[in-house]
């Protein structure tokens, strides 16, 4: 949809995270060519739970994405699934790379950070929701039309 909106057979949703993963130990492992290979990885994982990776960048030791996610995920499965597929696959294809730094097949620290994001701020949204049922929102709502 044009407004951002995506759609299913019974919602509509719009819902964005911003999603930090940090290496193991913050040891610098993360190289460009790495981060490349990240992306792409985590791209094609998302694009098969439903959701689509907005944005991604990162440093030799975390990575942030935005990621746009369906309504019908457990977050916390996602993450998981995200971390252990893109750890895996990293370590295969960067295995001489990544054995310099890790003796055990680690990658990614087991804790991570995800917050919710959008367009309006919590202050806009939480003012439109108490003005609901009011005689204001009655006017607006009447100008409107």
């Amino acid at each position: 949809m044009q407004n951002g909106h995506r759609t299913s057979s019974h919602a509509v949703f719009n819902l964005k995270l911003h999603i930090v993963f940090v290496t193991k130990y913050r040891r610098k492992t993360l190289t460009p060519e790495l981060l490349a290979y990240l992306r792409e990885v985590l791209g094609d994982c998302l694009a098969a739970w439903r959701c689509k990776l907005l944005e991604f960048g990162g440093e030799e030791d975390h990575v942030h994405l935005l990621v746009d996610i369906h309504p019908a995920l457990n977050i916390s499965v996602l993450i998981n699934n995200l971390k252990t597929a893109s750890a895996r696959r990293s370590r295969a294809r960067f295995a001489n790379h990544l054995c310099n730094f890790y003796w055990k097949p680690l990658f990614w620290h087991r804790a991570y950070f995800v917050g919710s994001v959008g367009g309006a701020t919590l202050e806009t949204v939480r003012a439109y929701v108490e003005e609901q049922g009011t005689e204001q929102h009655a006017r607006k709502k009447q100008r409107a039309l």
